[in-house]
């Protein structure tokens, strides 16, 4: 981005959180046909800044047995923030937006939901929510999260 008075606002390149949270391994980056992160934003990137995590999930067969209980103890525990997140699922087919293309598993409270549609969830400061677990992916879809907290914890 050129050095103008505000091109320090436009982040269009990854930047890696300076740590990452302790349940989660290092994100790889998103291209060559792979998914991952494509861009992350907080108060250390751009100072003042909330946080937002963008990534991309690739198609994958469906999860089950061994490979099921994995992608479940990779995922996040149940967490809670003091702060409100937005998280959210969007799918890739320019036809049907609104077909998430895949199965994802989330949990609010002792809730288990299964999502199939694109969706935003809104989650309220102090709810505990997770694990989260991509179950079956047959189109790519964007995810993304987001909250008012000036870095995710």
């Amino acid at each position: 981005m050129p050095k103008t008075k505000y091109g320090n606002l436009i982040v269009s390149e990854l930047k890696h959180p300076d740590s990452e949270p302790s349940w989660n391994p290092p994100v790889s980056e998103a291209g060559g046909g792979k998914g991952g992160r494509v861009l992350y934003l907080d108060n250390h990137l751009v100072p003042g800044a909330f946080y937002m995590e963008t990534v991309w999930v690739m198609p994958r067969p469906r999860l089950s047995g061994n490979a099921y209980e994995e992608a479940k103890k990779r995922s996040p525990g149940p967490h809670s923030h003091d702060y409100d997140e937005v998280i959210a699922f969007f799918g890739s087919d320019p036809v049907n937006p609104h077909d998430l293309g895949a199965e994802v598993e989330l949990w609010l409270g002792d809730e288990k939901h299964i999502i199939v549609k694109t969706s935003l969830v809104f989650i309220p400061a102090g709810l505990k929510h997770a694990p989260l677990v991509f179950v079956e992916v047959k189109r790519p879809v964007f995810h993304y999260t987001t909250g008012p907290g000036k870095m995710y914890y």
